[in-house]
């Protein structure tokens, strides 16, 4: 009778078992429609079963999108997942091709690294007149890989996806990949690269989620989305941008079949530039110290120059004579040691201060203002030559092929600046104080705000920095900051001009070189003996002679009292 209820009571715990186990799977199991975004949490140690149902019959294959903040989320066709049949990344995606008569379908979703993971994942459904993303992958893990793969660093973002393929009905063996190339074969798609920036300053998940929904079908990255570049399937399926830590840019590919004229999108990836990891220098913590201090400084100079460089000429030398030592020697650090990015910094610094002399003091001693002023015309005709080379024009073939034709371009238009200073020197340095000066404030509020303004001087600079540089797109986004900060640069710089010329319309010029005025007043107090001046003794003269009555002997006095009558 004992061992009759014992095993009865075995029979009801595996009963009770198994029914939590059907409610843990119904508890794990996310129904997905078309088209539409579903919010998903995987906990750790958790498998999610993402199912559709109901598929349509002319319905020939499925994409599985899911795209998390930062953190990794494993996608994969069985449920545990299994090399060469899942896939591992913030932004992952599988293909399914379906089979005849098949209306249900299940994919898996799950957390790699023992975390909860927060993501949002779409299925989108594609016909068998439309190209499959990525069924011609040589390269990647994934038999059928529609992803996007992003690799960056400080200077460049690099995208990379496998070639697609012709669509075909349910049950039918694909289009061989590369038996020929013909226009009934693959060789005939071409691939659209769009590019779709996420508001500035914003890392939250919201905004990237909002950013993913906009864009992960083809309507919507085409109606939001800038078309970079259009490859032919000949073309190297790889591009490369310019990168922006902090700045959140959504990278997609739109295949196209010219032929049937019908088209499939690959799984949108999104990137920061920057790591959400690091305690040190991650996204949430952007600007260095360092360098928010030396911007400041920097921005709180060229508020002065805006508005009274010219006043204070030897002032204004010394602040164009540091941002062009300063420059120079950080390109020069960079390129030549492996120093910490806070020791460049200074040493540049320190440089920049020893080029701010030497201009001051080239100037103190010859009096050469042209020579000067060629120098701060050369500032002016940089800064201009960025801003020409900052706008589309920069991104055209002729400059992306070849560094010579960009580096000729640039100093062209650098020296051709200064040579308007020849006829008009006075308001040639006035404007430079105004716009450079104006610009200096950008970059200062930069170093706390970002704004794209400060990628005018900083694409020269990361091309000076990087060998293969030339190849980047250099586009950024302009958004409201961007627009606010253009504002605050040409208010600033009007008001500082304007102000200087009004102020110095009555003056000289440019103030007189002290060691010249010296040298004529020495030559005046020589040859004039009226003036009083030309009695006095030289400043060595007067130094021995204070120095022979502090060791020479007192003479007696003589007589220590008074005369008597």
């Amino acid at each position: 009778m004992q061992k009759e209820m014992s095993r009865w009571t075995w029979i009801l715990l595996l009963l009770l078992s198994s029914v939590c186990d059907v409610q843990a799977q119904v508890e794990n199991r996310v129904t997905f429609l078309p088209g539409t975004f579903q919010n998903v949490n995987i906990s750790r140690n958790e498998t999610v079963q993402a199912v559709v149902s109901r598929i349509p019959p002319e319905v020939a294959f499925i994409t599985l999108q899911f795209h998390t903040l930062y953190r990794n989320a494993t996608v994969s066709y069985t449920r545990v997942p299994d090399q060469g049949l899942s896939l591992t990344a913030a932004d992952s995606g599988l293909v399914s091709a379906l089979q005849p008569s098949q209306t249900l379908l299940s994919l898996f979703l799950s957390s790699p690294d023992e975390e909860t993971v927060s993501g949002t994942g779409v299925i989108l459904s594609f016909s068998s007149t439309e190209p499959v993303p990525g069924a011609c992958n040589t390269e990647f893990s994934l038999d059928v890989d529609p992803n996007v793969y992003i690799r960056y660093n400080l200077y460049e973002t690099v995208i990379r996806f496998a070639p697609a393929n012709l669509g075909n009905e349910r049950g039918q063996t694909p289009p061989a990949c590369d038996t020929s190339t013909g226009t009934s074969t693959r060789w005939r798609l071409h691939y659209d690269v769009y590019q779709y920036f996420l508001p500035e300053n914003d890392l939250s998940e919201r905004s990237l989620f909002a950013g993913i929904q906009a864009v992960a079908d083809i309507r919507g990255m085409m109606a939001s989305g800038r078309l970079v570049l259009t490859l032919k399937s000949t073309d190297k399926t790889t591009m490369v941008f310019s990168s922006i830590p902090g700045q959140g840019v959504i990278y997609s590919v739109i295949v196209r079949d010219p032929v049937l004229n019908t088209s499939a999108s690959y799984v949108p990836a999104h990137t920061y530039a920057c790591s959400f990891a690091s305690t040190l220098d991650g996204c949430q913590t952007l600007g260095k110290i360092s360098t928010k201090v030396f911007f400041t400084i920097t921005g709180l100079a060229g508020l002065f120059v805006c508005f009274f460089g010219h006043r204070f000429f030897k002032c204004e030398l010394f602040c164009m004579g540091f941002s062009f030592a300063a420059f120079f020697f950080f390109i020069l650090i960079t390129r030549t040691t492996q120093l910490d990015y806070d020791i460049r910094l200074a040493v540049s610094a320190v440089m920049g201060v020893v080029g701010g002399v030497t201009l001051v003091m080239s100037w103190w001693r010859f009096g050469s203002v042209m020579a000067c002023i060629v120098v701060v015309g050369l500032m002016l005709g940089f800064l201009v030559a960025s801003i020409v080379l900052f706008t589309p024009l920069g991104d055209l073939d002729v400059f992306r092929n070849s560094d010579v034709v960009f580096w000729m371009t640039f100093c062209c238009i650098m020296v051709l600046v200064p040579l308007f200073f020849v006829r008009w020197p006075r308001e040639g340095n006035i404007t430079t104080c105004g716009i450079v000066g104006a610009y200096a404030v950008v970059l200062a509020v930069n170093a706390y705000i970002y704004t794209s303004l400060s990628y005018i001087t900083l694409n020269i600079l990361k091309r000076f920095l990087n060998n293969n540089f030339s190849a980047v797109f250099t586009e950024v986004p302009f958004q409201t900051i961007d627009y606010a900060m253009i504002t605050v640069w040409a208010v600033l710089g009007v008001c500082g001009v304007v102000l200087q010329l009004y102020r110095e319309r009555s003056r000289p010029f440019f103030p007189p070189s002290p060691y010249l005025m010296w040298l004529q007043e020495r030559e005046r107090r020589k040859t004039n003996v009226l003036d009083p001046s030309h009695h006095v003794p030289s400043l060595p003269g007067r130094l021995v002679e204070r120095a022979r009555q502090l060791i020479r002997r007192r003479e007696p006095a003589g007589e220590h009292t008074p005369l008597l009558l």
